[in-house]
């Protein structure tokens, strides 16, 4: 129970102190994947960014055709834009380093669980 408990703070103090790295890793993964950047560097634009939801995906239809938005207002003040396969790309590179990040945090947990308790008492003895 203490071992997760660790893990979690870890964790937990990892994820607080990355919010703008993970930002700007989601959207070097958006143009990774396909997408473009449009800076909002008119008062127009502007104003248009302001009315899209923050850090998340909208769709619009365009020509028939789907096309998915990513309003960043805080970070680079630009929308991304893409096709329907850009946004599968991005997916399937969310999806990889979602699994490349639960594989690290089972490395971890698992090195943690092979430290030697019998000088200290064990993880469950009572200190005394």
């Amino acid at each position: 129970m203490k071992l997760k408990a660790i893990a979690l703070a870890t964790l937990a103090s990892l994820t607080l102190g990355a919010c703008v790295t993970a930002t700007q890793n989601k959207e070097n993964m958006l143009a990774a994947a396909g997408f473009r950047m449009r800076l909002a560097d008119t008062p127009d634009k502007i104003a248009s960014l302001k009315t899209l939801p923050p850090h998340k995906f909208t769709v619009q239809n365009q020509n028939g055709q789907p096309v998915y938005i990513y309003a960043d207002p805080t970070v680079c003040g630009c929308i991304y834009y893409g096709t329907q396969d850009n946004y599968a790309n991005y997916q399937q590179m969310m999806f990889q380093q979602r699994l490349a990040n639960q594989q690290q945090m089972t490395a971890m947990m698992n090195q943690q669980m092979a430290f030697d308790y019998g000088p200290w008492g064990g993880p469950f003895m009572p200190m005394y």
